[in-house]
C-alpha cells in the first residue's frame, strides 16, 4: 500500500507516517522502481501500536520502546513492556498512597490540638513509631512540617513531640512515601493547621488516577499489536 493508504488505515496523515518513519518508529519502507514509498500490513501493525503506546508512556518513550523492541531478542522486548506496565502500576500505588494520607487529614485535625498529661513522645520513640529515621524529623522540624517542644533536661534540651506534632509528623510521614515533594507536604500540613479544605487536592488526585486508568488501558491495547512486532524481532 502507499502512503495514502497506510495514513488512512491508521489515522495518521500522510506527514506523520513520513515522519515516525523518519524517527524509526516504524520499519523504513520498501521503495517501488519509481521511489514511491509501499508499506504493508506490519507498518500499519506499528503506527496502531504506537498511537497507544504514546498515549500510556508518552511520545519519547514511546518511539524508544518502537525502535528497541524491533531490535532485540523477543525475551528482551517482552520485559520493556513489562517494565512499562510496571511503571504506571507505581504510578498509581503513589498516588493511592497520598490520597490516603489525604484523605486521613480531615480526621486528623479533628484529634485534640493540646495533648493532655504525659501524651507526648522523645525523637527516638516517634522515629520508631513512623518508621523513618530521627534525621528525617529534624529536617521536617527544619522544612516547618513539625514543631516539636523543647524540653530542659540535665544535659541540655531535649525534643517532646506533643499530639499536634505527632499528627503533623503522621501525615508527612504518609505524604513523602506517597511520592510527595516537601513543598506539597508544607502546603497538606498549613491546611491542616488552618483546618483548610483538601477536596481540592483529592479531586486532583482522582484526576490522576484516573488518567493513569486510562494510560493503563491504553498500553493493553498497544500490547496486542506489540506482541506480533516482538515475536518478528530476531533471536538472541
Amino acid at each position: 500500500m502507499n502512503t495514502t493508504a497506510v495514513a488512512a488505515a491508521s489515522g495518521y496523515s500522510v506527514q506523520q507516517v513520513r515522519d515516525l518513519e523518519a524517527l524509526g518508529v516504524i520499519p523504513a519502507a520498501a521503495r517501488s522502481h519509481n521511489g514511491y514509498r509501499q508499506f504493508d500490513a506490519a507498518h500499519v501493525r506499528s503506527l496502531r501500536a504506537y498511537r497507544d503506546l504514546a498515549h500510556a508512556v508518552g511520545p519519547v518513550e514511546a518511539r524508544r520502546a518502537m525502535r528497541e523492541i524491533r531490535l532485540q531478542p523477543p525475551g528482551q522486548g517482552a520485559a520493556l513492556i513489562c517494565g512499562l506496565h510496571t511503571g504506571l502500576n507505581d504510578e498509581r500505588e503513589q498516588a493511592l498512597a497520598a490520597r490516603s494520607a489525604l484523605k486521613a487529614i480531615p480526621a486528623e485535625a479533628a484529634t485534640d490540638a493540646e495533648p493532655a498529661g504525659g501524651d507526648s513522645m522523645t525523637i527516638t520513640e516517634l522515629s520508631q513509631a513512623l518508621g523513618v529515621k530521627a534525621s528525617a524529623l529534624r529536617f521536617w522540624e527544619k522544612a516547618g512540617l513539625v514543631a516539636p517542644e523543647r524540653v530542659s533536661t540535665r544535659s541540655g534540651t531535649a525534643r517532646r513531640y506533643t499530639l499536634t506534632a505527632i499528627r503533623e509528623a503522621r501525615i508527612a510521614a504518609a505524604l513523602r512515601a506517597g511520592g510527595y515533594r516537601i513543598p506539597d507536604v508544607q502546603r497538606a500540613i498549613t491546611a491542616v493547621r488552618d483546618l483548610d479544605d483538601v477536596s481540592h487536592t483529592l479531586a486532583a488526585l482522582d484526576t490522576r488516577l484516573a488518567a493513569i486508568t486510562h494510560r493503563t488501558l491504553a498500553l493493553l491495547r498497544a500490547g496486542a499489536h506489540l506482541s506480533g512486532i516482538i515475536e518478528a524481532a530476531p533471536a538472541a
